[in-house]
């Protein structure tokens, strides 16, 4: 077993990238700031343990979002994961349809 801070041989490159970029002190900022969000989401009874939810926020961190309840919601994990973190269809692009109308 590879000691701390040290990667697998067999570690893919992505990997290795991944964490790199997760070491970086930004975004150990970040994720601290997710995990104090889920915090206390769990300490209000808005969401628990195996739930299956995620605490979204409406305007990401990334883009200078805070953790205050108002910039907070309750989401499934699904629809927090997917579309890069964007809440509902801001970007006016059809669900599951095609670009650009019929042919």
């Amino acid at each position: 077993m590879p000691k701390k801070g040290q990667t697998k041989a067999n570690a893919t490159a992505r990997s290795k990238a991944q964490r790199k970029y997760n070491s970086k002190p930004e975004q150990k900022k970040n994720r601290a700031k997710r995990n104090a969000a889920r915090a206390s989401a769990v300490k209000a009874g808005r969401v628990k343990k195996g739930d299956g939810k995620d605490i979204g926020h409406k305007k990401t961190l990334k883009s200078g979002g805070s953790n205050a309840k108002s910039n907070t919601k309750v989401q499934d994990q699904k629809s927090n994961r997917s579309e890069g973190g964007r809440i509902g269809n801001k970007k006016g692009k059809a669900r599951g349809g095609r670009k650009g109308g019929k042919k």
